[in-house]
Parts: C-alpha cells; structure tokens; sequence
C-alpha cells in the first residue's frame, strides 16, 4: 500500500472519528443538565390546579427544549419518530361528526380562561386562539406567532383531506412540525371532543366570520 493510500484511509478514520464524537454529543444533549433540573423545581411550585407535574417532559418537549439537536442533522431522524408518535396517539370524532356549531367555537377560539393556577378545576378551557391567530377579517388586534385564519375554509374548501388535516392539526399540531409552539389541545386534554368540532365550524363553515 502507498502512502497516499494510508493517508487517505487516515483522513476517512480521523472524519469517521469525529462524526462518531459528534452524534454521540448530539445524544448526550438529551439528557438534560441536573443543575438545569434543580433549577426548574426550585423555580416552580404546585398552586391550585397546577401542580409540579407540568414541568415534567415528556419525549417532545425534550427534543424541542433541546435548540442543537432538534436542529442538527443528527436529530432528523427523532424528529420524524416523535411526529410518527404524536400522529399516532390522534383520535378521530368518536361519533364521525368533525363539524360542529360556529357559535361555540368562536366562544371557544376567544376565551383564554381554564388550566391556570387562578382557575378552578371545573372551569371551562378555552382555545385562546386569539393570542396566536387573526381569526375573524374584522379584528384589528390579533396575535400573530401563528398564520391568520381568516378565509381558512374558504380559501382550502371541505375535501376529507382538508377535513382531516385541520382536525389532527387542532387536536396535536406536533405531528406535523414536532416543535410547533401550538398547544397539543387534546393530548393534554385542554380542549374536549365537541370544543374541537366547534372549532372545526369555525374554520370550515361557510356562515363563520372566518369565512366571510
């Protein structure tokens, strides 16, 4: 063997060495900081209805609190699984109906109210989808980390792939981008069967003001 033969088997050891170092630190980044830890439940304490149980994460949340490697090559393949997982664990209407009541769903799309430490158990959740959306043409002040609605059904129509797409999208937004900063409504139960169907009339019923 000549020397540039063993040179160029050093440098394809030497890059298959790093990559090794590298995907290893990429994994290792999963595994969060004990101190990180101490900090979080030090900083946080059980109130009324939210208790220490919500700073537990879970798979996703992991993956996404993680910027190096939900964002590294390395990381590519956990994205698709954890997307693969959330798809899963999504439920179709138990009764087959995915359109409810417009009315009741803008209620639901306007109200920030249920799940905070100042709310009671039985308070009813509401979307707060005004915090992310512009949700009827008319509003003047929206918030905007997420797409405007308005025209959402007019513009995409009612096929079942339409249908489908935008009730797994409010049931569990991460199983299309794992780290969508929208709230996993169903998974964490915030939002209940018929919350959900109301919100889809919301966006696909042609008399919404969604659509107007």
């Amino acid at each position: 063997m000549n020397m540039k033969n063993i040179k160029s088997l050093l440098a394809i050891g030497s890059f298959a060495l790093v990559a090794i170092a590298m995907q290893g630190s990429a994994i290792a980044q999963q595994a969060n900081d004990p101190k990180f830890n101490k900090m979080i439940k030090d900083g946080f304490k059980a109130d009324g209805i939210a208790g220490l149980d919500r700073i537990d994460q879970d798979a996703t949340q992991k993956f996404c609190s993680d910027p190096i490697f939900s964002t590294s090559k390395q990381g590519e393949k956990m994205r698709a699984r954890i997307q693969k997982i959330n798809m899963d664990s999504i439920k179709q209407p138990s009764d087959g109906k995915y359109i409810g009541d417009w009315k009741k769903g803008e209620a639901v799309a306007q109200s920030g109210r249920g799940a905070t430490w100042t709310d009671k158990a039985d308070t009813v959740v509401g979307g707060g989808c005004y915090n992310c959306h512009q949700i009827d043409p008319k509003e003047i002040s929206y918030g905007n980390i997420g797409p405007s609605l308005t025209g959402y059904g007019k513009m995409r129509g009612n096929s079942h792939e339409v249908v489908t797409y935008t009730w797994n999208r409010i049931n569990n937004s991460k199983a299309y981008n794992a780290c969508s900063n929208m709230p996993r409504f169903a998974h964490f139960k915030l939002l209940n069967e018929q919350q959900i169907q109301d919100v889809m009339a919301l966006l696909l019923d042609p008399a919404s003001p969604v659509n107007q």
